[in-house]
């Protein structure tokens, strides 16, 4: 009697103590670590117990400070840091050569949201950004990051929260149970399970939710450098429609010109009233190809300031683009980090079909109970070696993956490259055909008003000169495009901090 009453005693210790360490895992690092080293952290009146995105602090009745539960670590308060609200940034601040500002914690600080580092989402961290913050880029980049909704943060705060539960998962689980019995009689029980060897199962765990929360970051880095591409694209855009529209208006001036001159010597008898219209046609459609240029420019600054903090209508001109082959190409990072994350996966399906041990204890009204159990929760079959097998089959596969992600990465740069070769050589070799197009128009103009050419002859020389220039303005925003697509692949828009 005194044997099972000692038995009872001792279980009801382990569950109460499992309990109070499981509570205080819920409660952060700090309490964690509190529990698992012996150690108190001290509370004192220069400490603060922040979130995420705002420091709150639990103040009892009686003006006390307390720590809310469920994670909020503590750390001093940081006397120059201001908060601000979106219509007080920058344009371009957090981009690199911009002035030191107060600012929020990038999204990718952290780490994976366990007590493991990540060396992926540190080097996502300390990429740098191609653009200049004074730049016609960088300003553009920087107001459209300010009004990011930033959705894919969502989810890699949600992979965060999952990896830190997973940190935790070798604790053991404790909870109630309800148990009806033959008698129809309802018997409640406090159930405790503690994994003793389960093949790797939970670290496979840990590690899966890590690598979750890397692919989160990189599809954060990667929907971040995909806005700020579209953004610049539209920009881009809107520079070549104003360039050419600027164009078209001179040459509908001069074809205007033109007109009037055939108009006269029509009137005057002097000319064939065909070459008239023949140069009135030309007038109206140059103006169409103005109007044109215009409608393409007005559209893409319309869609652009839609997705910007300030207006960027007045925002003119091209900049060059830095180096951006220095760092890992985003596509390569998410592979790897997916490969992990897959890898992990198979050696979680795998411990699924090989044996493990648990101890299991239930507490309940008449009495205390608890064993040791040997089982594969997804037990043995005929089929058990081919899936084995398949499992296998999958590290493989997901290796390959990255191989795959490399070669097209590659294929895809050295598409980009031989356009950018292409085009430059086709804006020289254009150049030197709108110098002579310039000559022709010279040659042309001065003897019409020496009265050896007629009208229709300058007009189609003219022509001609506009086409080329035409042409020449569209290349020049054209390597400007493909750079910036050079710099999308390589993920290299966007600061790792201002992620």
């Amino acid at each position: 009697m005194g044997q099972g009453t000692s038995k009872r005693a001792v279980l009801r210790m382990v569950l109460a103590g499992t309990t109070a360490v499981s509570l205080m895992g819920c409660m952060g690092d700090e309490a964690t670590r509190g529990a698992f080293s012996g150690a108190t952290p001290a509370i004192t009146d220069d400490v603060k117990t922040t979130g995420r995105f705002a420091e709150r602090v639990q103040v009892e009745r009686d003006g006390e400070e307390t720590t809310p539960i469920f994670g909020f670590l503590k750390r001093k308060p940081n006397p120059d840091t201001a908060t601000r609200n979106a219509s007080s940034i920058d344009v371009g601040e957090n981009l690199n050569g911009a002035s030191a500002q107060p600012q929020a914690q990038a999204a990718l600080a952290g780490g994976t949201g366990g007590k493991e580092s990540s060396a992926l989402i540190d080097t996502l961290l300390r990429r740098q950004a191609v653009l200049d913050a004074r730049s016609p880029y960088g300003k553009v980049a920087g107001s459209v990051l300010a009004a990011n909704s930033r959705a894919a943060e969502a989810e890699l705060r949600s992979a965060k929260l999952r990896a830190e539960a997973a940190s935790k998962n070798w604790l053991p689980t404790i909870g109630p149970a309800l148990t009806l019995s033959s008698l129809g009689e309802v018997i409640a029980s406090m159930v405790i399970d503690q994994v003793l060897f389960d093949n790797g199962r939970k670290k496979a765990e840990r590690s899966f939710a890590k690598s979750d929360v890397e692919v989160a970051a990189v599809a954060l880095a990667q929907d971040t450098n995909d806005r700020v591409y579209a953004a610049l694209d539209l920009y881009i855009t809107a520079e070549k429609g104003r360039a050419q529209a600027e164009a078209g208006s001179r040459a509908a001036d001069r074809l205007g010109e033109f007109a009037w001159v055939m108009d006269q010597r029509v009137r005057g008898g002097v000319s064939n009233p065909a070459d008239l219209q023949i140069v009135k046609q030309k007038l109206a459609e140059a103006e169409n190809q103005r109007n044109s240029d215009l409608e393409t420019a007005r559209t893409a600054i319309a869609e652009l300031n839609a997705m910007s903090l300030k207006p960027l209508s007045d925002v003119r001109g091209l900049a060059p683009i830095g180096n951006s082959k220095a760092a890992k190409p985003l596509s390569i990072l998410k592979a790897e980090a997916e490969r992990d994350r897959d890898i992990a996966e198979a050696t979680i399906n795998r411990a699924g079909f090989l044996p493990g041990i648990s101890a299991k204890g239930t507490l309940q009204k008449g009495g205390a109970t608890g064993g040791i159990s040997v089982g594969a929760p997804n037990g043995f079959g005929f089929g058990t070696k081919a899936s084995l097998k398949a499992i296998e089959a999958t590290k493989e596969a997901a290796a390959r993956r990255v191989s795959q992600a490399s070669e097209d990465q590659s294929r895809k740069m050295r598409r980009l490259e031989q356009n950018l070769i292409s085009l430059k050589r086709q804006q020289a070799q254009g150049q030197g055909l709108l110098s002579s197009a310039n000559e022709n128009l010279s040659l042309f103009d001065r003897q019409y008003k020496a009265g050896q050419r007629p009208v229709m002859d300058v007009v189609r020389v003219y022509e001609t000169k506009v086409a080329t220039e035409r042409d020449q303005i569209g290349l020049k925003y054209q390597i400007a495009l493909v750079e910036l697509q050079i710099a999308h692949l390589m993920g290299a828009l966007v600061d790792g901090e201002d992620i």
